[in-house]
């Protein structure tokens, strides 16, 4: 099996926790070169990855006739124009979430990238999270018998604004809805499919705050309600999942372990418990069948990130389908659009014709 050349832009948050240590981690990924602009990104690569190039402009990786490999992990208002770029360079590309800011950018590229042949997805790394695997196994298993009620959150405390955070300016693609929303969104579609309509209620809570920093979401099925939350003034989470079916219900605190891991520089090949979850944020189902009370807390799974790497080689070598196929992220940036429609008109909105995927 060959090894695949990457050039990743951008190396802030998003490129040295997100995808760095995964590129390295990969034995058919070479991490080949990386933009850093920054004194301190200098020195993290520097250290972090010293056989990797550091180069100052997004040209430098996307010209590089050596690279196979571009991954676009910059501010959400570069997704599309050097995705473009890259994909017309004949390169294959990763995204960060989320994909585009409009669902015409993302059916651009999906156009550019079949015409061209090459490969394209987005990175929705929380599939491969610990507590999104449990509750996906957990509905595979029917315990909670139909169910009729699926909540799910982000929930951050961060009463004050950070001065020069592009997140926090009233621009294409910043708010919390279009960064934690956008998981969640993609969560949901992966678990239940294509939902009738969407209502969204979208508000900018903190004071002097410019983006949306507080987002509801109900996706309506015939038969399902699914609400997905988020907001910057929790000081005391609650749940990430709570599930309500007509056996019970299922509740699942604390969040997967690995960002904390990966902000700390650690790589899954260093940790044989990588993506182990504590056992006190272990679901609780509770369920009443045959006239009895029963109650269980239920092992969580191992989150995988690395997952996601290993299906991008397996997906170029055509030994495995790609995982999350470009279209399905284009249909998470179209509910986002729905969403700020229906705040804007303050109504439900149908999704009749509205999703590819």
């Amino acid at each position: 099996m060959r090894i695949y050349k990457v050039g990743l832009i951008g190396f802030s948050i998003g490129g040295h926790v997100f995808h760095a240590p995964f590129i390295a981690s990969n034995p058919n990924l070479e991490l080949y070169k990386v933009t850093a602009r920054k004194e301190e990104q200098q020195k993290m690569l520097a250290e972090r990855y010293p056989e990797a190039q550091g180069v100052l402009s997004a040209e430098d990786i996307i010209n590089d006739p050596l690279i196979d490999i571009v991954v676009v992990a910059t501010s959400n208002d570069v997704h599309y124009s050097l995705t473009k770029q890259a994909l017309e360079a004949g390169k294959h590309v990763i995204v960060e979430k989320p994909f585009t800011n409009t669902s015409a950018e993302a059916d651009e590229l999906i156009a550019l990238a079949k015409r061209k042949g090459l490969l394209l997805s987005v990175h929705h790394n929380a599939r491969f999270h610990s507590d999104y695997k449990t509750v996906k196994r957990l509905l595979a298993e029917e315990k909670l018998g139909r169910v009729v009620s699926y909540e799910a959150r982000f929930d951050r405390f961060r009463n004050f604004l950070r001065p020069g955070a592009w997140r926090e300016e009233n621009l294409p693609g910043s708010g919390i809805h279009y960064d934690l929303g956008a998981h969640l969104i993609d969560q949901a579609l992966q678990l239940f499919g294509h939902p009738e309509s969407v209502f969204a209620d979208l508000r900018v809570q903190r004071d002097h705050a410019k983006a949306i920093d507080d987002f509801e979401y109900i996706l309506s099925y015939p038969k399902l309600k699914v609400t997905l939350k988020g907001q910057m003034l929790a000081k005391e989470a609650t749940p990430r999942f709570a599930i309500y079916g007509m056996n019970g219900s299922f509740v699942k605190k604390g969040v997967d372990p690995q960002e904390n891991l990966l902000r700390e520089g650690r790589r899954p090949e260093q940790d044989p418990n990588w993506g182990v979850e504590s056992k006190d944020i272990q679901g609780s189902l509770s369920l009443f069948i045959d006239g009895k009370d029963l109650h269980q807390w239920v092992e969580s799974e191992i989150g995988t990130g690395q997952d996601f790497y290993k299906n991008i080689v397996a997906t170029l070598e055509g030994n495995e389908e790609l995982f999350i196929k470009p279209e399905q992220a284009r249909d998470v940036i179209r509910i986002l659009e729905l969403g700020d429609q229906s705040w804007s008109e303050r109504r439900t909105i149908s999704t009749e014709n509205e999703l590819i995927s």
